[in-house]
C-alpha cells in the first residue's frame, strides 16, 4: 500500500515538474521572442518621407531631427530637396524667398543636395546611422545624364543610399516654375532611371500628379494611364507613389479610389506601393467619416500597399514634425491592427530593407564595373513605347 502511494506521487511530481519546466519555456519564449508588439514596443511610426532641407536648402541637422524622433520614430527615409528656389532681386528686392508659393521666378535642379544629405548621415554614429534610410534626389529626371548623376553618388558614397527620390514629374504650382524642359512621363530618360533603379535595387519614390489643377470633367486623370504605362514598364523596381498623386489643390475625384485599385488589382503593378504623406493629402482623406470610411475599407483591403510618411520640410519642432501623423488620427481609429501596424512600421521595414540589401549586394558586386561605364545595360535601351511613332522605325 505504502508502495504504491509513493509511487503516485513520485508521478505526480514527475507531471508537475514537466509542467513547470514546459511553462517556463513557454514564458522565456515569449519574453525572447520578437513579436510583433515586444518588437514595436513604444514605436509609433516609421516616416517613408522626409525632407531634412528645404527649398533654399536650408534645414534641421540630422542630429537634433533625432531628438525630435524621440523614441517614437525609429526609421525616417531622409532627404532633400531636389529643387533651389532662384533669389531674382529684380522680381523679390531684398524680400528673399524660401519657397516656391513665395515667388514667381524659377525653380532649377540643385545636384549638392544629395552630397550634403550623405555628410549629414556620415556625421552619425553606427548605431545612430540605423535609424534612416538616405535617398538620392538631385538629378534632373529630363535629362539623360542623370543615371550618371545617381551612379556617382553612389561611387562617392557607398554604402549610404537605400533609394532614390522623392523626384518630381508633373507637380501642381512647381512644374510650371522649373527652369529648361519640362518633365514628362514619356521622356526617355524617365525610363532609363527606372530601368537603372531596378537593376541596382534602388527603391524609388515619384511625386506626379495624378490631374491637373483644372481637370476635365468626364475624362480620365490627365496623368493617370501614362503613370499605369510607366510603372508596368518596369516591375523589377521597387516603386512609391507619392501622395496617390493628390495635392493642395489636386484634389480626388468620386472614383479615385477605384483608379487606385485599378493598380492594387494588376499583378503586372505589384511592385508599386502608394505613400499617404503630407497634410495636404490627409485632408482630403479624413475630410469626412465618410471619406475616412472608405479609405479605411480600402487600406484594410490591401493592408501590404500603403505607406505612411510626414512630408515634413525641416521641421523647427516636434509638433510642426508630428503634424501629419496627428491629422491622421481619424483614419488610424478606422484601421484594423494589422492593417494599421502595417501602414505605419511593418511596410516600411518590408520595402527599405529589401532595397538596402539590394543596392549593398550591387555596390560590392558591380560598382567598380558601373564606374568605368558610368552607365547599364538596361539603362541604355530607349523602351519603343515611350517613343513617338514616327521615330519608332529607327
Amino acid at each position: 500500500m505504502r508502495t504504491s502511494i509513493v509511487r503516485d506521487l513520485r508521478s505526480l511530481l514527475v507531471v508537475f515538474t514537466t509542467s513547470l519546466c514546459l511553462v517556463v519555456f513557454l514564458v522565456n519564449i515569449g519574453l525572447t521572442q520578437p513579436t510583433q508588439n515586444s518588437a514595436n514596443q513604444g514605436i509609433t511610426f516609421n516616416d517613408a518621407h522626409f525632407h531634412l532641407t528645404n527649398y533654399i536648402q536650408k534645414g534641421i541637422r540630422i542630429e537634433d531631427f533625432l531628438k525630435l524622433m524621440g523614441d517614437k520614430v525609429d526609421r525616417v527615409a531622409v532627404f532633400g530637396i531636389p529643387l533651389h528656389q532662384k533669389w531674382d532681386y529684380f522680381v523679390d528686392g531684398n524680400r528673399s524667398p524660401d519657397y516656391y508659393l513665395l515667388s514667381d521666378t524659377e525653380l532649377y535642379y540643385y545636384s549638392l543636395v544629395d552630397a550634403m544629405i550623405a555628410q549629414e548621415y556620415l556625421r552619425l554614429t553606427p548605431d545612430k546611422q540605423k535609424h534612416f534610410d538616405p535617398m538620392i534626389t538631385g538629378f534632373n529626371p529630363t535629362d539623360m545624364y542623370a543615371t550618371a548623376h545617381i551612379l556617382r553618388v553612389l561611387r562617392l558614397f557607398p554604402g549610404v543610399f537605400t533609394g532614390i527620390g522623392e523626384f518630381t514629374i508633373h507637380k501642381e504650382f512647381v512644374s510650371d516654375k522649373v527652369g529648361g524642359h519640362t518633365a514628362s512621363l514619356t521622356n526617355p530618360s524617365l525610363d532609363r532611371v527606372f530601368s537603372m533603379a531596378g537593376e541596382i535595387g534602388l527603391v524609388t519614390l515619384i511625386h506626379c500628379d495624378i490631374d491637373t489643377v483644372r481637370p476635365t470633367p468626364g475624362d480620365r486623370p490627365a496623368y493617370f494611364d501614362k503613370l499605369k504605362q510607366l510603372f508596368k514598364r518596369h516591375p523589377e523596381t521597387s516603386i512609391i507613389w507619392a501622395h496617390t498623386g493628390l495635392g493642395r489643390i489636386v484634389a480626388p475625384r468620386s472614383n479615385h479610389l477605384d483608379l487606385l485599385e485599378e493598380i492594387l488589382d494588376d499583378p503586372e503593378m505589384n511592385n508599386v506601393v502608394f505613400d499617404i504623406s503630407w497634410d495636404e493629402v490627409a485632408k482630403w482623406v479624413v475630410k469626412s467619416p465618410e471619406t475616412a470610411q472608405s479609405w479605411a475599407r480600402l487600406i484594410n483591403g490591401y493592408p501590404n500597399r500603403f505607406l505612411f510618411g510626414t512630408d515634413a520640410v525641416a521641421p523647427k519642432d516636434s509638433v510642426s514634425y508630428l503634424k501629419t501623423y496627428q491629422d491622421y488620427k481619424p483614419l488610424w481609429n478606422l484601421l484594423d491592427k494589422d492593417a494599421l501596424f502595417k501602414v505605419t512600421v511593418g511596410n516600411y521595414r518590408r520595402v527599405f530593407d529589401e532595397a538596402a540589401a539590394k543596392v549593398r549586394v550591387w555596390e560590392k558586386a558591380k560598382l567598380q564595373e558601373s564606374e568605368a561605364r558610368l552607365d547599364l545595360p538596361n539603362a541604355d535601351l530607349i523602351p519603343k513605347t515611350v517613343l513617338l511613332p514616327q521615330y519608332q522605325s529607327s
